[in-house]
């Protein structure tokens, strides 16, 4: 009989010795996996280690006529004094790019087209958008066009950054070693694309005009206005008078009148600052800025008090550098933040003069539909039919195969509906950068050296754009504002939607003149602000915009200008970190006062009621109220543009849209009731129990601050997974809203925050979010982010002995070469 034999006592000792190996391999290859983690980790530090730059001691430089002395301060922050104009902008240049080489880098790319080179396919459609848009083209014609002082000092700069490169030698910023590629030559053409980049950010309409021409082909008329009104009642456009602020409601013999009335002509106020984003029911999600002046006769000090604080996308590192600029001479000495890839200062303060910016917002860009006849090549203008140019754009693609496709351009600028999708139309776009010889103008160094209001004016007459807000004080006490950069003026039109460009109905037939731009200069009530609201006075005959942003920090700021009667530079500091929202107050108030008017509420609701109407109104981190008013406004503006445009709602992306939903919850026009409700008590309350749908039953739990949040970290270091933790401070809760004074978004805030002392330029304050460098092993890197999120900031050294006694490290430029 066959037997089968088993091994039990020897396959008993097989199963150990192989489970021992297996184990003993997988611990020597996790050991082995952890040491390369560790070598390569460390290998990267080692690089970024020796990308940081050298700020003590001399640097023989090929470029410079005469010895540089660059002196940092606690902040890293540098103070250049030079000889000559150009060397002063070659050292700038120099000094940028030791720390900020990458996003400079960055910026040209951005602006130009040419991130797929880099960072692959995923990219074309970014890049492709830019060629046809012309920026490069644009910044090369431009350049040529310049006139000799300002050429003189864009190629000293752009020698600058390059000597920086050619010194730094294979110790390039880490994130080009980690994208594999290097930085080509930095040219003044370069130095323009960062300008577009910015006039991009701050005033491109384009999209709006398609969109807002959906929005007017699906609704009617009277909610077509409703939705684009001219103006708000709480405007205050800077020097207006009377001096006092309008009361907090209308007066209701308005609410009578237009209760049952369309609203307000069309025309709505703003403009995108920087930010294209998709409507998700947050209203005021695109950055503004603020910017205020008070006389000394307000001031504690008895000297003006000048603000700013720009509000712009984060970074890491942050958009601004902050250096002072002086020639030995003392002809000039300027200080403040800078761009980086632009020389000069763009906002600051000299020995004589302070300034500040926010976003004008004018309308730049107007789309025409031209008749084009493909066959032939020709596009009909009034003199008849006139040949399309073309232009060939070739993009690089990193991995990947290149894309090469032609562009052409009629009279009125490039024919953009290749990157318009689901467009068929020919549209050209006509944007003021276009101009060849005025679309790009640079007047900073005369901006930086003038002295008076006269020779400030006579700079910023020279300036194309972004149109800005620009606030100014000087040491004998004058305040002033102006607007600035080319707008348009149109032959018939407002430009918010496409026109046909055959006829030459619709063209632009000039500028308006820069003294006819809205403007102040000590005002009787000592006291002029803007931010991003309308600035343009009743029965201004000039259009700039039919978008002005909403007038809800314009207002705030007023009020606490006038709330004392002596303002210090702590009280300028306390309204720049401002988180209080009248009218987000509003809508709380409205909330509770609709659930108390509402039958059957349950325990949640009440208790809701509860704490919005008991609400302070400060969009605090902590605030249950703050959270439940915002998800419910949310959810209200939703349901109301869903009622009159479907699922094509998102259309529907206006920065000053809050004020238009306040307008439609405070006159309550029966048009906008929804058909299934019969009652706006009961359609407000329910829109808040929707809105509670995901909150815990004991809503005090429901803290803002888990909502409102921001993120903040370099975007190639956080994708390095060894490095992510240097990357910056991620994810964080914040205060404020869209409408608070600070002004915030989950990807944009104050960029900076400026306060120019004129009893005492020492004790002015500025401080960034993050820091100077971009190498986060620097101590510059992030040094400022602590202040910055706390709400505290720093004082500013300028003079000779306050620079002396903040200096860290000394570093001498020495021509050669």
């Amino acid at each position: 009989m066959a037997t089968t034999s088993s091994y039990p006592t020897q396959h008993g000792k097989l199963r150990p010795l192989w489970n021992s190996l297996w184990l003993k391999a997988a611990i020597v290859i996790a050991l082995v996996l952890l040491a390369s983690a560790f070598a390569v980790r460390w290998y990267l530090l080692h690089v970024e280690r020796a990308a940081l730059p050298q700020l003590q001691g001399a640097i023989t430089v090929a470029g410079l006529q005469s010895p540089v002395t660059v002196v940092r301060d606690q902040h890293g922050a540098p103070h250049i004094t030079a000889q000559t104009v150009e060397d002063l902008a070659f050292a700038q240049g120099y000094i940028t790019a030791q720390d900020r080489l990458w996003q400079m880098d960055m910026i040209r790319r951005v602006a130009a087209g040419e991130l797929a080179e880099i960072l692959g396919a995923a990219y074309i459609p970014h890049d492709k958008r830019q060629r046809y848009l012309q920026t490069r083209h644009t910044a090369q014609v431009a350049a040529r066009n310049l006139d000799a002082a300002t050429r003189a000092t864009l190629d000293a700069y752009a020698r600058g950054v390059n000597a920086s490169m050619a010194d730094a030698g294979s110790h390039l910023p880490l994130e080009f070693m980690l994208l594999r590629y290097k930085p080509r030559p930095w040219t003044a053409a370069d130095t323009l694309l960062a300008g577009i980049n910015m006039a991009q950010m701050l005033n491109q309409s384009y999209p709006d005009d398609l969109r807002r021409e959906q929005v007017e082909a699906r609704v009617s008329p009277e909610i077509y206005r409703d939705l684009y009104p001219a103006s708000f009642w709480r405007d205050h456009p800077p020097g207006s008078e009377p001096a006092e602020i309008k009361d907090e409601v209308p007066p209701p013999v308005v609410v009578a009148a237009l209760k049952e009335q369309a609203m307000p002509d069309p025309g709505g106020w703003i403009r995108r600052a920087g930010l294209a984003v998709e409507n998700d029911g947050c209203a005021e999600c695109r950055p503004g800025s603020n910017d205020w002046v008070v006389s000394g006769e307000h001031s504690t000090t008895g000297k003006p008090l000048l603000s700013n604080d720009m509000h712009l996308a984060h970074s890491v590192p942050g958009i601004w550098y902050q250096a002072q600029l002086k020639l030995a001479d003392g002809s000039l000495n300027v200080i403040g933040v800078t761009l980086p890839g632009v020389p000069f200062v763009i906002v600051g303060h000299n020995q004589r003069i302070a300034w500040g910016f926010t976003n004008l917002g004018p309308d730049v860009q107007d789309l025409f539909i031209e008749n084009i006849d493909q066959a032939n090549g020709n596009y009909q203008t009034p003199r008849g039919p006139q040949p399309l140019e073309i232009r060939h754009e070739v993009i690089q693609v990193a991995k990947g195969q290149s894309v090469s496709f032609d562009v052409q351009v009629t009279r009125h600028g490039p024919i953009i509906t290749p990157v318009l999708e689901g467009e068929s139309r020919q549209l050209a776009l006509e944007w003021t950068l276009y101009d060849p010889v005025n679309g790009i103008r640079f007047p900073f160094l005369e901006i930086n050296r003038a002295r008076n209001w006269q020779e400030f004016t006579a700079a910023f007459s020279k300036f194309s754009g972004p149109g800005q807000n620009v606030v100014y004080a000087d040491v004998d006490g004058h305040i002033g504002y102006h607007a600035t950069g080319m707008v348009p003026i149109r032959a018939a039109g407002d430009g918010t939607v496409p026109v046909s460009g055959a006829d030459g109905a619709h063209d632009w037939t000039g500028y308006i003149p820069f003294d006819k731009m809205p403007w102040s200069y000590d005002p009787p009530s000592g006291i002029l602000a803007t931010a991003n609201n309308r600035v343009t006075p009743e029965h201004y005959p000039y259009l700039i915009t039919t978008d002005w942003g909403s007038p809800y920090r314009a207002e705030r700021i007023y009020q606490f200008l006038r709330s004392k009667p002596k303002l210090s530079p702590d009280d300028m500091f306390t309204l720049e970190t401002d988180i209080y929202s009248n009218v987000e107050k509003f809508f709380s108030d409205r909330f509770a006062y609709a659930i108390d008017h509402t039958p059957n509420t349950d325990a949640q609701m009440r208790q809701a009621a509860d704490l919005l109407r008991r609400w302070d109104g400060r969009m605090s981190i902590n605030s249950a109220a703050a959270r439940i008013e915002t998800v419910s406004r949310k959810r209200l503006f939703e349901t109301l543009l869903r009622s009159k445009l479907g699922d094509n709602y998102t259309l529907y992306t206006r920065w000053g849209s809050t004020a238009v939903l306040e307008n439609i919850v405070n006159l309550q026009p029966p048009r906008w009731l929804p058909k299934q409700y019969s009652d706006w008590n009961i359609f407000l309350a329910d829109q808040v129990k929707t809105a509670l749908a995901d909150a815990p039953s004991d809503l005090k739990h429901w803290s803002y601050g888990g909502y409102n949040q921001l993120t903040v970290q370099n975007p190639v270091i956080a994708a390095a997974p060894l490095l992510k933790t240097f990357a910056g401070p991620g994810t964080l809760p914040q205060s404020g809203s869209g409408t608070t004074v600070k002004q915030v978004g989950p990807d944009f805030g104050p960029s900076e925050r400026f306060t120019a002392d004129f009893s005492d330029w020492d004790h002015s304050r500025l401080n960034t979010v993050t820091g100077e460098s971009g190498n986060f092993l620097s101590p510059y890197f992030m040094d400022q982010w602590s202040a910055w999120y706390n709400n505290t900031t720093f004082d500013l050294p300028f003079t000779d002995a306050a620079v002396a006694r903040s200096t860290m490290y000394k570093l001498t430029l020495n021509p050669g070469g």
